[in-house]
């Protein structure tokens, strides 16, 4: 299959084949002005495919010359430090709060271990930092003229503290990363991606909030590609970060521990895109891929425990009972 798909005049979507599947991961490449751009770059495991893509694209990747990250997480930005080496010309431009991730990339790395332990390498690839000179530093308010646009920059927290967005107010066009959620192409289902640490349920429905002010005739989701049914696609993505979070706090709040509740908001929410897709397993299979149900707990629970503990009186006893009677 093809890698690329052109999406407007100066504009390609490429799927990178993340874990084997492809539509799950995608990348943007920009082209105009004699520059050439790319929007999340994607994880190094598959940056290979990403240079291929490019060829296919009719471009070198040695004329890239802006890297934009919409977020710094491996699925976005992980590949950004070992692509210097392909794109001599390419700046990478990050928001000020991820920034400093692209530069030393030891936390990142620890946090990531901890989590996917020997799959890091399959995952992941090299996680190589950006050398000091070939880093740029955005916030909320810049503007960037690259590949012949002019692209506004928003600081649209929620999914991660260091999350923009770019938007291309004379075309209309919005590449969004992760804070537009997860929907698979050919499917009419729209998933919220609440991976921890940082997941704010306040600061993301600010964020779609954003967007909808922004009033773009197609948002770009890195999983993936175009919806052109803004409002609609954002509002079923508002109604299910709080439904499924308020699920995850009853749960916790009967004292569920965390393994319980990934069994029971599976229960609860899956009949749901089974019906949708016909119960089509593989397409279970490659939402998960994209933002599986382990770390959307995970991100729930950490919140209410950070944001909203009050929220969770009375029930710390039953969490730490229920923990002790599964050691046991």
């Amino acid at each position: 299959m093809s890698t690329v798909t052109k999406l407007s005049p100066g504009a390609w979507l490429i799927s990178l084949p993340f874990q084997g599947e492809h539509e799950i991961v995608g990348s943007y490449l920009l082209a105009g002005n004699n520059e050439l751009a790319l929007i999340d770059p994607g994880p190094c495991s598959t940056l290979e495919p990403l240079l291929a893509s490019i060829r296919e694209a009719g471009f070198e990747p040695r004329d890239v010359t802006h890297i934009l990250a919409t977020h710094i997480h491996l699925d976005h930005a992980g590949a950004a430090g070992s692509l210097m080496r392909h794109m001599p010309k390419a700046q990478v431009y990050a928001h000020t709060l991820g920034a400093p991730h692209l530069l030393d990339t030891s936390k990142v790395v620890a946090s990531a271990t901890r989590i996917y332990g020997e799959r890091m390498q399959l995952l992941w690839g090299d996680i190589e930092p950006v050398p000091y000179e070939r880093l740029r530093v955005i916030d909320d308010g810049d503007t960037l003229n690259v590949a012949g646009r002019s692209l506004n920059v928003h600081y649209a927290p929620g999914h991660a503290i260091h999350h923009i967005i770019f938007f291309d107010a004379q075309s209309g066009e919005l590449w969004a990363g992760d804070v537009a959620g997860v929907r698979l192409p050919g499917i009419d289902y729209v998933r919220p991606p609440t991976p921890p640490p940082d997941l704010d349920l306040e600061a993301w429905s600010g964020s779609l909030d954003l967007i909808n002010r922004l009033q773009p005739t197609t948002v770009y989701m890195g999983h993936f590609g175009p919806t052109t049914d803004v409002p609609r696609h954002l509002e079923r993505l508002r109604e299910k970060l709080y439904t499924w979070g308020e699920f995850v706090l009853n749960a916790m709040r009967s004292g569920q521990t965390e393994a319980q509740i990934l069994l029971l908001l599976i229960a609860q929410t899956e009949p749901e895109l089974r019906q949708v897709t016909g119960n089509d397993a593989y397409a279970l299979k490659r939402y998960e891929i994209a933002t599986n149900y382990a770390m959307t707990v995970q991100g729930y629970m950490r919140y209410w425990r950070k944001r909203h503990p009050e929220r969770l009186s009375g029930s710390i006893h039953k969490l730490k009972k229920a923990e002790n009677e599964r050691i046991e």
